[in-house]
């Protein structure tokens, strides 16, 4: 995805201040995405695309995952920009911190099925509720 980000993220390289300074759910969630171990799909954090730092995303399945906090509940912005993300042919997953942090297994479980899709499908957006996890 080179040459389609606006220069005024990468110029104060704030992606670099993003990874250096990941939430608790971003961090755990990174430690189960990284190293191709979906799988084999490579994902990248805090990538840079258009206007906005991706949280993860596999560029080879146009699959974001989101990691959000309490601001982003209702939030009109974020609708806009998961819009915008759906137009250039991403799919759009979306968790909560908590959920991230207490139904691990269960977020990496979604982001796995996802991955397993038809890659020729529409992008959609979802904001999944990961099944709970097996006793």
């Amino acid at each position: 995805m080179k040459g389609q980000t606006n220069r005024s993220i990468l110029t104060p390289a704030l992606q670099k201040k993003l990874r250096t300074h990941m939430t608790d759910a971003e961090t755990r969630l990174w430690q189960r995405l990284r190293a191709r171990q979906n799988a084999g799909f490579k994902f990248r954090r805090q990538h840079p695309f258009l206007d906005y730092v991706l949280d993860f995303v596999c560029l080879e399945r146009r699959l974001i995952v989101e990691v959000d906090g309490g601001q982003h509940q209702d939030c009109e912005a974020d609708r806009a920009r998961d819009r915008r993300l759906q137009e250039a042919g991403f799919f759009i997953m979306r968790f909560w911190n908590n959920q991230v942090l207490q139904e691990t297994d269960a977020v990496v479980e979604a982001i796995w099925t996802a991955l397993q899709e038809e890659s020729g499908e529409d992008a959609s957006l979802m904001t999944p509720s990961p099944p709970r996890p097996s006793p």
